[in-house]
């Protein structure tokens, strides 16, 4: 079954894997599609959140949630979230990339290694991953692969819009490439978005130096970014501001970009 096509009465449910699910857009992915009815497999370090997490769905909405406590930056967990991927007894159905982290802007005086773990959860995991669920997905027709970027794939940021812009290129080749064979892959670019993504760079709430009008809530993120992937769409920009705001920033001279870039953390 194609994800475009709407599931008939009585079919069973969707399975969903999630990654960096514990919190922030990954735990409101987990509710939005719990509230759906499909079965869900949550992937996250932090154990005890996952599994309050899956608690909380499994009593609301009486669904299957499995849970993997993994540190996709540590191959043996990484290869236990791989194997679930492959299995053909209980197949995913749509696999969402959201696990990552952010880093100060200043990258000459980062830690090289910080920034070099940065680029392996950004690219290399979602990577292995896709490659993971792609074969079993294309042996069935069907399947949904979702990566979350950000805007900043779109303007200059330091290493975060790089690591995003080779999301958002390669989502729009393999959406090219897989989704006449019935799987599609969509990259969200979501803008500033209430989660805790910000504190835990440091920076407590109020004090990202961004306007309010810039900032979008988890719910309408998450709700825009599954419409625009069941729709079969290669990129979601949530919301018409950050549209906009896209659309500008690739006519901006690379300067202009790169200040607009240092807005914010």
């Amino acid at each position: 079954m194609s994800p475009q096509t709407p599931r008939a009465a009585g079919a069973p449910s969707r399975t969903v894997l999630i990654t960096g699910a514990s919190s922030g857009l990954g735990a409101e992915y987990a509710a939005q599609l719990a509230a759906q009815g499909a079965s869900l497999v949550l992937v996250a370090r932090d154990t005890e959140a996952l599994e309050a997490l899956a608690a909380e769905l499994r009593a609301r909405h009486r669904i299957h949630v499995e849970v993997i406590a993994a540190d996709l930056l540590v191959a043996a967990d990484r290869d236990r979230v791989i194997r679930r991927l492959t299995t053909r007894e209980q197949p995913v159905d749509t696999l969402i990339n959201n696990a990552g982290f952010g880093l100060p802007l200043e990258f000459e005086t980062n830690d090289i290694e910080a920034e070099a773990r940065h680029l392996q959860l950004h690219n290399e995991v979602p990577m292995r991953l896709r490659h993971a669920a792609l074969q079993p997905m294309l042996e069935r027709g069907s399947g949904q692969i979702i990566n979350v970027a950000s805007v900043a794939a779109f303007i200059p940021r330091s290493t975060y819009s790089a690591v995003k812009q080779w999301l958002v290129t390669f989502s729009r080749w393999a959406n090219g490439r897989y989704g006449p064979q019935g799987v599609t892959v969509t990259a969200v670019c979501p803008g500033y978005t209430h989660t805790n993504f910000h504190e835990r760079l440091g920076l407590p709430p109020g004090e990202e130096g961004i306007p309010g009008w810039m900032w979008l809530e988890a719910p309408r993120v998450v709700s825009d970014s599954l419409r625009d992937a069941d729709r079969g769409k290669s990129v979601s920009i949530p919301s018409f501001t950050y549209k906009v705001i896209v659309a500008v920033a690739r006519f901006a001279p690379p300067a202009l970009a790169a200040r607009l870039g240092e807005r914010g953390r």
